[in-house]
């Protein structure tokens, strides 16, 4: 959906789209389940910058709520999560803050954000704020024993015949190291 300030003149811009699964690209490692419904509204800000100049601001009020798929991060396994929440962003004109040289920005621009000219895409901006509500790390379980290095075997399924193979001799000059190192402590 293509939010332009031509729509919000009259009155806000009410907002209720549903995003299909697999309509936006999040990560290798995340999957959108279900259908992501999205309710809010979009107003236009006018911010006057002098008699003859004014920028139009797109203020973006929404939530939306899915159920997604986050890979294991030590066994790669798909790990269901339910994503919600709520932003209130508000999106300039690209280039409506070029200025010549080097100047400092206010704390509140820094939370500023800049929209093309066609104007706003509402799946960018809900495809950033997914992204920005998962999880940093995503574990099957605390506990999740991971991939085995030489095989790949899935250590929380079954047990691999890896354990058994010889240590590479290059490590022997190391063996033992922890030990004494926990002797002197």
């Amino acid at each position: 959906m293509l939010i332009t300030p031509i729509q919000l003149v009259d009155e806000p811009l009410q907002i209720e789209e549903t995003i299909a699964p697999g309509a936006l690209d999040y990560a290798p490692d995340v999957r959108q389940l279900c259908p992501m419904p999205v309710k809010g509204e979009a107003d236009l800000i006018v911010e006057h910058r002098g008699p003859r100049s004014h920028v139009n601001d797109i203020r973006l009020r929404a939530g939306y709520r899915a159920d997604f798929e986050i890979l294991c991060a030590r066994c790669v396994e798909p790990v269901p999560t339910p994503v919600s929440g709520d932003f209130d962003l508000i999106f300039r004109p690209a280039g409506a803050d070029d200025t010549p040289g080097e100047h400092a920005i206010t704390e509140d621009e820094t939370e500023i954000g800049y929209y093309q000219e066609s104007g706003l895409l509402l799946e960018d901006v809900v495809r950033e704020q997914v992204l920005l509500s998962l999880p940093s790390r995503t574990l099957c379980k605390p506990d999740c024993k991971g991939l085995c290095p030489r095989c790949g075997q899935n250590l929380n399924l079954a047990k691999c015949s890896c354990d058994e193979a010889p240590a590479d001799p290059r490590w022997n000059a190391l063996a033992g190291l922890a030990d004494k190192l926990e002797l002197k402590h």
